[in-house]
């Protein structure tokens, strides 16, 4: 279709990224892709069911799509991050996460873990992944990215993100690194506020930056940019990255040359809905130099937006022209990745199947394998592993009942397999679930509950900003039983209770890992991985929420 052809409202139609809920279009979602030309779908795990049913979903979208005059397929993104942030559901593979894959040091494992990932959501007709994350975390009180990131050196995370933009584009998977110019050293979550960065332009170039021009050099396909204020490049201290000509345009696209999609984080997150406003932020990011919004869950104010922005655009507030080279970008992307050809042929089955490599042995194997050469010995002072027990004697299992640590992550996904994991390799244990956070009652009642048992397993959760976690395992470990604590988000825990003797980092709460934590503690494999970050000094108990990485 000639540029001419198009109308001013097919082409804002292709500069949104709408979600819906439900495992169905919805018929907000097609009034908006039928009558708005929206040309991209984000899918969260309200979408995801079975994999046959996410496949119906993605090709029942493209029909509309289709059959609405669409000169290209839509972008049906989302967040498949892996490790804690995953949207796909059961019958896919549970394939590590970023920090889980920087702690076995080896970018060819990075590249492969992507290559898989991508494989599966082509095959589900998914074909533009939100990632890999480029933060360098390098703020153990960051609750937001943590182990999203591959690690705390800059150089590292470059390699491995890179490796990760190889392996998605193997796929036929579109690439996105965020969160520009970097969301690593925050303390605070972009969903329900706004962070800061007040770093000088020379570390930002030395720490932050460096995975992001990596990247570019490397043909990452979109960038997303943060919500998150960086006084040394926009001064307006209520202004974020995402809504800063000096940011988007002049930095990303000026100094640094590039010229593929960027694109918002959500515009619904509070950073920007509390103030300007999803609407209003919207069109201001698209000012800014966006080219691509995200509004991922409210009908109203994604037609506001589109509504916004036309009324911008035709009241001459903002030069047609920076929507011509959004849609040009845009529709780049699509042609890189998309084409009717490819799409049509699903349309002709009544029910189709999603390829069996999703979910299958080949990418089992990789998880596994990955797996095998992250999870980390990080202490064992008082050589207790391999554990000594009889197969008559009991093992204390201390579980956290699993919570929400930030909206990022997905529901249905809090479960905590550390019983089953120690069960299946020593058949005498005594479960002890607790609230997280723990109660003093709580933590008396487990301490009355211990006795026989001849040794203890806790798994942690980010236990460096929770100091109720922090209180159950130094009770636990005076209490004269051998104690093993595994981390099963950051490995920053080791911070807040610098007395144990015996910690194990898994970096995620996933089955796997859980089973190879347990399967060392109990003499059945040796545990090979590398912290990729620093564990800092202990910071006074009640206190590791503190505001490092913002005014210093």
């Amino acid at each position: 279709m000639a540029e001419k052809q198009r109308s001013l409202r097919q082409k804002i139609g292709q500069t949104m990224m709408f979600g819906f809920h439900g495992t169905e279009p919805t018929p907000e979602i097609t009034t908006l892709i039928r009558d708005h030309h929206v040309g991209g779908v984000i899918l969260f795990a309200r979408n995801i069911a079975e994999p046959k049913d996410v496949l119906r979903l993605t090709v029942a979208l493209q029909k509309i799509a289709y059959e609405a005059g669409h000169e290209h397929p839509l972008l049906i993104s989302i967040d498949q991050e892996n490790g804690i942030v995953r949207r796909l559901g059961a019958g896919t593979t549970l394939l590590p996460g970023n920090m889980a894959l920087g702690a076995t040091g080896d970018t060819r494992l990075v590249q492969a873990t992507a290559k898989a990932t991508g494989r599966e959501l082509k095959a589900l007709g998914i074909n533009f992944n939100l990632a890999p994350v480029l933060d360098v975390n390098n703020n153990p009180h960051n609750p937001v990215i943590g182990v999203r990131s591959y690690g705390e050196d800059p150089q590292f995370v470059a390699e491995c993100g890179t490796a990760a933009i190889h392996g998605f584009q193997e796929a036929g998977v579109a690439t996105c690194g965020k969160h520009f110019p970097g969301h690593g050293d925050t303390s605070k979550d972009s969903h329900l506020t706004l962070p800061m960065i007040p770093h000088r332009r020379e570390r930002l170039e030395q720490v932050e930056l460096v995975p992001f021009v990596k990247a570019i050099a490397e043909g990452v396909d979109s960038m997303m940019i943060a919500h998150v204020c960086f006084p040394e490049i926009e001064p307006d201290p209520a202004l974020p990255a995402t809504l800063s000509r000096r940011v988007v345009t002049d930095l990303l696209r000026g100094e640094l040359g590039f010229d593929g999609v960027i694109t918002t984080d959500c515009m619904e997150m509070k950073a920007i809905a509390d103030s300007p406003g999803t609407v209003e932020g919207t069109y201001r990011a698209f000012q800014a130099g966006i080219d691509l919004s995200f509004i991922s869950h409210t009908y109203e104010w994604q037609l506001g937006a589109i509504e916004r922005m036309a009324a911008g655009i035709e009241a001459g507030d903002t030069p047609l022209q920076r929507l011509h080279d959004a849609v040009r970008r845009i529709l780049k992307l699509k042609e890189k990745y998309l084409s009717w050809e490819q799409i049509t042929p699903w349309f002709e089955q009544q029910d189709p199947e999603p390829d069996t490599l999703v979910g299958g042995p080949e990418h089992e194997r990789l998880a596994r394998e990955a797996m095998e050469a992250a999870v980390t010995l990080t202490k064992n002072e008082a050589g207790l592993l391999p554990l000594t027990v009889g197969a008559e004697e009991t093992i204390a299992v201390v579980c956290l009942k699993n919570t929400l640590t930030s909206l990022v992550e997905d529901e249905r996904y809090l479960i905590n397999p550390l019983q089953r994991a120690v069960e299946a390799s020593h058949g005498n244990t005594r479960c002890l679930e607790v609230n997280n956070p723990p109660t003093a009652a709580d933590i008396v009642q487990v301490l009355e509950s211990l006795d026989g048992c001849a040794a203890v397993i806790v798994g942690t959760m980010n236990a460096q900003l929770a100091p109720g976690q922090a209180e159950l395992v130094s009770r636990l470990n005076r209490a004269g039983i051998p104690l093993v604590v595994i981390s099963m988000r950051t490995p920053y825990d080791l911070a807040v209770f610098p007395e144990v003797a015996t910690h194990i980092a898994a970096y995620e709460f996933t089955p796997a890992a859980l089973e190879i934590a347990v399967e060392a503690i109990l003499g059945k494999r040796e545990l090979r991985g590398r912290l990729p970050v620093t564990i800092p000094d202990i910071a006074p108990r009640g206190h590791q929420a503190q505001n490092r990485g913002e005014g210093r």
